[in-house]
């Protein structure tokens, strides 16, 4: 027997499993992802691995600009809210450019946006019930910003035939006075008076977070405070009387991410 026909087994396998890869989609460009490769053909004892010293360059991935939660209706909707909210001036950038709804996305697909960390069972008590009590509901964050995007639209549909971000920037502050003043109904156990404030403090949160999570985009809302970020040491400047302005850095630029 030859030595192909003893090898034609292996070589059968072999291929087969290449070709699994190849149509399963576990590889893009050519460059299979993860371990997928290893755990595929490395069963066989007599695959040899062998460098060839040619290396592609990874594409730059900027996963911050990656919606998680909303669809692109939704973003939209929160991106010209949030801009109304926290706007571009004569100081610096706005909403838009800080990529506050981008933040807003990503802390909302997270365990803020189910409230996993907080007592979420009854009783509820109205909010009129007393002052103390605070706003309490059994939606979490994300049925609470559904709910408001969907009524942010409908408004923007009803009194101007559009879609919220489709109308004037004059037109959404009316519609987001109206829910600040708790004049829109929400189909659901929540107030426009609480979904506004949600998203006022998670625009403002988006603002002046760590670029890390998604906003403060090239640390420029950091840039309009004069706030450092994140500093290994003061040392240097501690003693010094007069203000000393420091370029900010984030924890994504200290540790090379």
């Amino acid at each position: 027997m030859s030595e192909q026909e003893k090898n034609a087994p292996y070589l059968d396998k072999r291929s087969s499993r290449r070709t699994f890869i190849k149509n399963s989609g576990l590889t893009v460009g050519g460059v299979v992802l993860g371990g997928a490769l290893g755990s595929l053909l490395s069963k066989d004892s007599t695959t040899q691995t062998h460098e060839t010293g040619v290396h592609s360059t990874a594409t730059a991935v900027n996963f911050n600009q990656a919606l998680m939660y909303f669809d692109k209706t939704q973003f939209d909707t929160i991106d010209a809210a949030a801009e109304q909210i926290f706007p571009k001036t004569e100081v610096g950038p706005g909403a838009k450019e800080l990529l506050i709804a981008f933040y807003i996305d990503h802390q909302l697909a997270g365990s803020w946006g189910l409230n996993s960390k907080e007592y979420m069972s009854g009783p509820f008590y109205p909010a009129e019930a007393s002052s103390l009590f605070g706003h309490q509901t059994h939606l979490n964050r994300q049925q609470i910003f559904n709910l408001g995007i969907e009524a942010l639209n409908s408004e923007a549909a009803k009194q101007y035939k559009a879609k919220f971000s489709e109308i004037t920037a004059e037109e959404q502050v009316a519609i987001l006075q109206a829910f600040e003043a708790g004049e829109v109904t929400l189909n659901g156990a929540v107030t426009s008076t609480y979904f506004f404030s949600l998203l006022k403090s998670a625009t403002i949160e988006g603002a002046y977070a760590d670029p890390l999570y998604g906003g403060n985009k090239d640390m420029a809302g950091w840039k309009m405070k004069n706030f450092p970020g994140h500093q290994m040491s003061y040392a240097n400047i501690i003693e010094k009387d007069e203000f000393v302005k420091i370029e900010p850095t984030s924890l994504n630029s200290q540790h090379k991410h």
